[in-house]
């Protein structure tokens, strides 16, 4: 069932495989879990409210999906309503990115901005 959570925020920001790859708003670890479990590659910015840099890279991340070879799931989650994240993730600055391949994180990027040629490289250069 973990897997239609996924599948219920996907559904949630207009639904369908042209969907697929904008960000999805996440509300927990449980909606992160289904998320990255439901993909193959996916790629996680934990942010705040408030944040500028944060909210400037909603777009870029969207972008990044779009452009990239690998089908990447992008998804937002702000660890501040689920606690446990902060230190699950080591979150010390946000915003925070990270790249999960078969639901398991394997990199991570906490620079402030990053321009999206930069973070489409990044992704490919971890990316199966």
């Amino acid at each position: 069932m973990e897997s239609n959570t996924a599948s219920n925020a996907s559904e949630a920001t207009g639904g369908g495989a042209a969907d697929a790859r904008r960000p999805v708003s996440l509300s927990d670890a449980a909606d992160l879990d289904a998320f990255v479990g439901d993909a193959t590659v996916a790629l996680v910015e934990f942010y705040t409210d408030g944040c500028g840099i944060c909210a400037s890279m909603e777009p870029v991340i969207g972008n990044v999906a779009r452009g990239v070879e690998v089908d990447l799931a992008v998804g937002l989650v702000n660890p501040r309503d689920d606690p446990p994240l902060v230190e699950r993730f080591g979150v010390r600055s946000v915003p925070l990115f990270v790249l999960f391949v078969d639901g398991e994180p394997v990199a991570r990027r906490a620079e402030g901005f990053i321009p999206g040629d930069e973070l489409t490289a990044w992704v490919e250069e971890h990316a199966p």
